[in-house]
């Protein structure tokens, strides 16, 4: 397949995806996970993928030199490459983290999280299922794990399918509740779960940065989810904690991770509310807080609302601001990646100029060493935690 130059360039230099509309008027007539030469305007091979009929994604990068081809070879290769990466850069004792990252470790729409002797894995494509047996024969060999579920996040144009829940390929059943460590941290998590395990691996950097700051202040953890952020601040000694979600068996699940780690669940407010909801009877109430961990899903249908990311952040940090003390902080994060990192930055400032509250940026964080990024994969570096003080 011959690409227009601007897509032959951006494949040459690192970018994993061959986009469908990049084809143009030249569909293939190929069956899903077909290998497909790419081809740069001279003729030049410029990469080697597997093709996708249906996605939008035709076709996915794995190699970009003649003579190697996409078998299982390669995939134990890479595998053995990823896990070797995390095991001298990851802290001993972390058992909750990304071991193959897809693309960024050369293995496109696969992707790979420890939770304790469990893994988990999420295909994004079928193009990838012929290899599905060499991933898994890979992570066994590499990792002993007590058992491997699987995923198939498969996404048509005509959108996604339903997720059910993972089905056990290798090993034997994990219990009821998995408890992982991160930093001296125990949280409980269910590997089976179809849409998340209750922890997420890649917002790391960002609960650590806000148990540092957390200590003699007043935290609210807004769309809290099980608690994660909330566990840091109460063990760091937080004079309050509020944690807020929609979902009350969430809060139930962050009360267990308090008990887990030797907290009392009951110095630890939750309220099942909507947020916006929430912070407007706080703000009426006088009611102010140090320290605001902003985590809202990148789309999802609240009490009377749907909330976006891309298009509610600044309506978000407008009404956070209406609730917090002089010199508090605003733990601000978005994990998608349709929000460019200069889109997000300009989403806070116009949340802050219309609360007419000057906020700076004293801190940043990204994704974690377990979450590698190829620097010509910008969509691989979809994380923005981005910490700010107001005035």
């Amino acid at each position: 397949m011959r690409l227009p130059g601007d897509v032959a360039y951006r494949v040459e230099i690192g970018h994993p995806w061959v986009y469908r509309e990049a084809l143009g008027n030249r569909p293939l007539q190929a069956e899903s996970g077909a290998q497909v030469e790419l081809l740069g305007p001279s003729g030049e091979l410029v990469g080697v993928g597997l093709y996708d009929p249906d996605g939008a994604i035709a076709v996915r990068v794995f190699v970009r030199s003649e003579g190697r081809g996409i078998d299982g070879a390669l995939v134990a290769e890479r595998v053995k490459r990823a896990v070797a990466l995390r095991r001298a850069l990851l802290p001993e004792g972390l058992d909750a983290y990304r071991v193959v990252n897809a693309e960024s470790d050369g293995l496109p729409a696969m992707t790979v999280d420890r939770y304790g002797d469990y893994l988990v894995v999420h295909l994004f494509s079928p193009s990838v299922l012929k290899l599905q047996d060499a991933l898994l024969d890979a992570l066994v060999a590499e990792l002993q794990p007590a058992g491997v579920y699987v995923q198939k996040r498969f996404k048509s144009l005509a959108g996604d399918a339903p997720r059910g829940p993972g089905e056990l390929l290798r090993g034997e059943a994990a219990p009821v509740e998995v408890v992982v460590h991160e930093n001296g941290l125990k949280f409980a998590v269910d590997p089976t779960a179809p849409l998340a395990t209750g922890l997420f691996p890649d917002l790391r950097e960002g609960r650590a940065l806000v148990g540092a700051r957390s200590a003699g202040k007043r935290v609210l953890n807004l769309f809290s989810y099980t608690g994660a952020f909330s566990v840091y601040a109460a063990r760091a000694g937080a004079t309050e904690v509020v944690s807020v979600d929609l979902a009350a068996k969430a809060l139930a699940r962050g009360r267990h991770n308090l008990t887990l780690n030797g907290l009392d669940p009951e110095k630890v407010e939750h309220q099942a509310a909507d947020a916006f909801k929430v912070l407007a009877k706080f703000a009426e109430r006088g009611r102010k807080f140090d320290l605001v961990v902003l985590d809202p899903p990148s789309f999802a249908a609240g009490q009377g609302r749907v909330f976006s990311a891309a298009k509610d952040y600044a309506e978000l940090v407008t009404a956070v601001l209406g609730v917090t003390a002089p010199g508090a902080l605003l733990a601000c994060a978005s994990n998608t990646a349709k929000l460019s990192a200069e889109e997000f930055d300009r989403a806070l400032a116009q949340g802050a100029a219309a609360a007419r509250v000057q906020v700076r940026v004293v801190e940043r964080r990204g994704l974690p060493a377990d979450f590698p990024v190829v620097p010509g994969f910008p969509e691989g570096n979809y994380l923005k935690f981005v910490v700010l003080a107001r005035a």
